[in-house]
């Protein structure tokens, strides 16, 4: 399960994708869609409680506290780095969250972390850049998207590496729950967004609806891989996946959702080839280290 998990995260996280793109497309306030987003998932982390745990001592309760503003830190920087800066730059930055991950493991929990899955961390996120490429881009705002990208994979990486150290003081049902209630009320403090006419029909409703429960499904699935199972560079390596599904998602359905990228030119297909086989390498890295 420990290798599902992410991978079945990573599948589901194309289909919120696509949903969320399409609600924007509608009309969709994006700190409107995130604070939906984090509301959802703090109710559905609500059954997690059932698996049980223990609330330690008062001295530890600012961890899931502190794991909690990382999540949410981590969504408002990547969201500003991709809504008001160059998504071009912003995503290999972002990418470099794997790479981010495997040293904060051995920094904060002494986790070590061999050459096969550095390479692998590596391989991620070049993949991630390829599988992102497109045509067209202007590099305008370069320095802040750099800045705002950098937080969002720092922030990221910390709570991944976070629920792994501190989920066995609690247990996956007591720190869970508690994290993404932490996330759910620093959204309070989110922009309120543009108003809609409540008069006027709202089309993206059902998107939003629909985007933001599979968002909360799949982030809960990885999150508890890292909790459960405790292998967090490897999870994020195999959850990296996401970018190759993408491709193939908007390639086979995203006419579905009125989505035009699968007409992109033969150049940028033979770059995200490449990038899907590095990505490939990278998960077989991780199933042989795994064994």
């Amino acid at each position: 399960m420990h290798i599902l998990l992410p991978l079945f995260a990573a599948i589901v996280y194309v289909v919120a994708a696509l949903l969320l793109k399409r609600a924007s497309d509608l009309g969709a306030d994006v700190w409107r869609s995130t604070r939906i987003i984090n509301y959802t998932q703090a109710l559905m982390a609500v059954p997690f409680w059932l698996l049980g745990g223990t609330i330690p001592s008062s001295s530890l309760w600012w961890q899931p506290v502190i794991a909690g503003l990382l999540f949410f830190a981590g969504q408002v920087f990547t969201l500003l780095a991709l809504t008001t800066g160059d998504v071009s730059v912003a995503t290999p930055v972002l990418g470099l969250k794997i790479v981010l991950v495997a040293l904060l493991s051995v920094v904060l929990i002494g986790d070590p972390v061999g050459a096969r899955l550095w390479t692998a961390a590596a391989l991620s996120s070049v993949a991630i850049t390829l599988l992102n490429l497109s045509p067209g881009h202007s590099h305008r705002r370069v320095a802040r998207t750099i800045v705002l990208a950098a937080l969002g994979a720092a922030a990221y990486a910390s709570f991944d590496v976070l629920v792994q150290k501190f989920s066995p003081v609690w247990g996956t049902g007591r720190f869970l729950p508690l994290a993404m209630a932490c996330g759910a009320a620093y959204s309070l403090a989110l922009p309120k967004g543009r108003r809609d006419d409540p008069t006027s029909p709202r089309p993206y409703t059902r998107w939003l609806a629909g985007g933001a429960m599979c968002f909360a499904v799949q982030g809960l699935m990885f999150m508890s891989a890292v909790s459960i199972y405790r292998q967090v560079t490897s999870a994020n390596v195999l959850y990296s996946s996401r970018g190759l599904w993408s491709v193939v998602g908007v390639w086979a359905v995203g006419h579905w959702f009125t989505n035009r990228e699968q007409h992109l030119g033969a150049r940028v297909l033979v770059w995200r080839l490449i990038g899907a086989i590095l990505l490939l390498a990278a998960i077989v890295m991780v199933l042989l280290n795994s064994r």
